[in-house]
């Protein structure tokens, strides 16, 4: 039985306005999230985007091929049922920005972060209202409680579709700032991407790069790209 995989039974996939949104049919029966809630998504766009990962399917079900139906059910089944955990996990990255911890040296890497990472910082003052304070070194600094609480208070007011996505793009870059970067319109994903790898595209510069580890980066920026696409599709009007 550990051998058995899901395979295709449907002929036909279909998206048909819901209360509340969305649901993906499949010959007429609705998508089920793995916890067996129904699958009812916020818009028109991210129901035809799951729905054209099922489409798609031609033998056996492969999640790894189905991003946004993934997305969707993580949605549903863990982040709507603990909303504020998920949101109060997101906010924390805040007091610990990636952007906020700068090298000591060499001074050439220490002008190119600045460089780089304090126009970021300049975007959230001005989009937010919020201004982090900058340390030399990787030694914890406390944040100003009002520009904590002005970040927070962004990733609270996102839908549990949109924090899905935003828990990935801040995850996987460590920084709320970059997070909350792609998921506006001002900015190229993957120029906020290669910020989010600065150090270590410096290193591989000087040194070399490692084959297993550059394989690794861009698995993950293929994530934070999918997730900037499933921010988007969660954003979009709903009809």
């Amino acid at each position: 039985m550990s051998g058995w995989k899901a395979k295709r039974f449907w002929k036909t996939v279909t998206v048909e306005p819901e209360a509340g949104g969305f649901a993906v049919r499949l010959d007429g029966r609705p998508v089920r999230t793995p916890a067996k809630r129904p699958m009812v998504v916020p818009t028109r766009a991210m129901a035809e985007a799951v729905a054209a990962e099922w489409a798609a399917v031609e033998t056996e079900i492969d999640p790894r091929r189905m991003p946004a139906t993934g997305a969707a059910n993580a949605a549903i089944d863990k982040v709507a049922v603990q909303f504020d955990e998920v949101a109060a996990m997101i906010a924390a990255y805040g007091q610990s920005d990636l952007l906020c911890y700068r090298a000591t040296d060499p001074a050439g890497l220490v002008r190119a972060q600045a460089e780089a990472w304090d126009p970021m910082l300049d975007w959230a003052e001005r989009t937010y209202g919020a201004r982090l304070v900058t340390t030399p070194g990787v030694v914890p600094v406390a944040q100003p409680p009002e520009a904590a609480a002005r970040l927070a208070a962004a990733v609270f007011a996102c839908s549990p579709f949109q924090l899905t996505a935003l828990h990935d793009l801040v995850a996987l870059t460590g920084s709320l700032v970059l997070g909350l970067a792609a998921t506006g319109e001002g900015f190229d994903p993957d120029d906020l991407w290669r910020l989010s790898r600065f150090d270590e595209d410096w290193q591989a510069a000087r040194w070399g790069e490692d084959e297993e580890a550059a394989e690794a980066a861009e698995r993950k920026r293929r994530d934070f790209l999918l997730a900037g696409r499933f921010w988007r599709l969660a954003t979009m009007p709903a009809a």
